[in-house]
């Protein structure tokens, strides 16, 4: 036993639960915690410039890599509650997070004290546990509970709110005997895979749906394995992209009804069986419930029970870990297969296949200023199989999951439910934290670039090499789609004559984002037409590599382009006419603004 401090028993359980990085923004309420971090030396800190966007880093460095968990820090008020978006984002896709808040000392909790305020509540409804520890031995205990809670089950963030007095209390604590709580998580019985496969072998045209829980759970080979041994095609959800290559044979493409593709929508239509492992039914993959599971047999599996039946009863619930369950089919189904026992879905997958082959929307136009599908085109050629993309929301992130190509599991990380604005330049950060090595290609659109654009002073600040594409229409672009049923295009336009740029051709477009981007330490290019991508991103790859900085790659958008999406997942609107050698698919529907 050794007497100290419970700041530094703090740092000391985090070393321990494997905590290397951590992002924030010192202030008076949490300067011990940082005293003990600085004289640790232990765990590196990048300082963010806005505590919501730590919080994003916090969730990028947990997503980049199976086992990470980000650290957030803050101190009392206003840090806490600009982390609750980051907490908000990280709960409703599954992601363990730890923020830590300094507080007013235990006396003046309740006497309105400078930046005093009762953060566990605010941040209960949007977190896996959130609480104000009173008693100082109890802060290592505390700690101990949350990695135990935010790594068992189905994964979540955790606030901890840390009283000044309570940090600067000593206690008597033992590190060397210190060890993390082992983690729960439900398992499918022989019973149940049996069943489950049963039921598959009574269909004639099945599917899988492979949902983040799958990478949450780093089973990704598992389910490649399942499919080929099975020989049934695979629909990914957009938190599952990546669970099989783009190119594998039996990847039947994305369903929804914005982030999909027509072939996938098309293979969902036709399935007569539907085995959805670790996803949650999202309203945007399904459209309505009745047009989804018509005609359709159920399973589904999730880590937490409450899932099973939220949004629709399954004919057959399982509560498992996806891996856990993975596993196990994959077990009964390979002695089944030797057996002779599993059918014959062949006919079915080469149904999927041929779909897949002539459903496939254009993506090649010349026009100036640019249409954004040649932009994806363009990155399609530019990036390689191992690139790994972040994105947020809006039209730029419809279209990358249109358009873009992922093969690997964690090479598409996006904040799937919340969807915050600015949530991709701080979470690229994060990512590029956990993983020195690969290439990161962040994409927004300009408006989720501006709303954290000062981050980029921290990538400059602290080497945190990206490349930002950045696809400049001057408009929220998703919102002035929405508006279209209204007759309406109001207050959605980010256009105005900037006095500082008259001699640009872009000057009506507003913000000059190179001015900016370099303006913060990095480096900027704007590419206006087609034929400039390829040289911008050669070019962009190589100040990285040079300068070790983020790079912004602006591309000059026409102001108007509708992105292919719909009400439901047989009536999606598609805009632009269908690629050149498609003529056996259904014709798209043509409405250009």
């Amino acid at each position: 036993m050794a007497r100290m401090r419970a700041v530094d028993a703090a740092v000391l359980v985090l070393e321990k639960e494997g905590m290397s990085v951590a992002f924030g923004v010192p202030g008076a309420a949490i300067n011990p915690l940082y005293s003990a971090l600085k004289a640790r030396g232990s765990i590196r800190h990048i300082l963010a410039r806005h505590v919501e966007a730590a919080s994003h880093m916090a969730e990028g460095f947990t997503r980049a890599r199976a086992g990470n968990i980000g650290l957030c820090l803050g101190t009392s008020g206003p840090a806490g509650t600009d982390m609750i978006t980051g907490l908000y984002s990280a709960s409703a896709d599954s992601i363990p997070i730890l923020c830590i808040t300094g507080q007013a000392p235990r006396a003046r909790l309740t006497k309105e004290d400078f930046q005093a305020v009762d953060i566990a509540a605010i941040a209960a409804p949007v977190s896996k546990w959130a609480a104000t520890v009173m008693e100082p031995y109890q802060v290592p205990m505390a700690l101990q509970k949350a990695f135990h809670l935010m790594r068992s089950g189905r994964p979540g963030p955790v606030l901890i709110d840390l009283p000044l007095d309570v940090q600067l209390s000593e206690i008597e604590f033992d590190i060397e005997t210190y060890e993390p709580l082992p983690v729960v998580k439900p398992a499918m019985s022989r019973a149940q895979a049996e069943k489950a496969l049963t039921m598959l072998n009574q269909a004639k045209q099945p599917l899988i749906v492979a949902g983040g829980g799958i990478i949450n759970a780093d089973a990704s080979d598992l389910l490649v394995e399942l499919a080929e041994i099975t020989g049934v095609p695979v629909v990914p959800t957009l938190m599952g992209w990546g669970t099989l290559p783009d190119d594998h044979p039996l990847m039947a493409g994305m369903c929804g009804l914005q982030t999909a593709h027509r072939y996938g929508n098309a293979t969902m239509l036709a399935a007569d069986f539907v085995l959805g492992i670790g996803n949650r039914w999202a309203n945007r993959h399904t459209g309505s419930i009745e047009k989804y599971t018509a005609d359709k047999t159920f399973i589904h599996v999730d880590i937490e029970p409450t899932q099973i039946g939220r949004v629709f009863a399954p004919d057959f619930g399982v509560v498992s870990d996806a891996g856990a369950a993975l596993k196990i089919l994959l077990d009964v189904a390979t002695e089944w297969r030797a057996q002779g026992r599993l059918r014959d879905w062949s006919g079915w997958a080469d149904a999927c296949r041929q779909r897949k082959k002539t459903m496939k929307r254009r993506t090649h136009f010349d026009e100036v200023p640019l249409k954004p599908q040649r932009v994806y085109e363009e990155m399609n050629r530019a990036f390689g199989r191992d690139t790994c993309y972040v994105s947020a929301i809006g039209l730029s992130q419809i279209a990358a999951a249109q358009f873009l190509h992922v093969y690997k599991p964690r090479n598409w990380i996006n904040c799937g439910q919340a969807g915050p604005l600015g949530w991709t330049l701080p979470a690229a950060l994060g990512v590029r934290a956990a993983d020195p090595r690969r290439e990161i290609v962040a994409l927004s659109g300009d408006y989720d670039f501006q709303f954290l654009i000062e981050e980029l002073a921290v990538g400059a600040q602290h080497r945190l090499p990206y490349i930002h594409v950045v696809v400049n229409n001057a408009y929220l672009g998703l919102i002035r789609q929405a508006q279209r049923p209204f007759s309406m295009d109001f207050e959605v336009s980010l256009a105005f004559e900037n006095v500082n740029r008259l001699d640009d051709a872009e000057a009506g477009y507003g913000v000059d984002h190179i001015a900016v981007a370099e303006a913060m330490g990095c480096k900027a290019i704007r590419v206006r037409r087609p034929e400039e991508a390829a040289g911008a991103f050669a070019e962009a790859k190589r100040l990285m590599a040079e300068h070790q900085v983020p790079v912004v790659l602006e591309f000059i958008l026409e102001r108007v382009t509708n992105i292919s999406m719909g009400p439901e997942i047989d009536a999606v609107v598609e805009f632009e006419e269908l690629a050149a050698g498609n003529e056996d698919a259904p014709t798209a529907v043509v409405l250009l603004d």
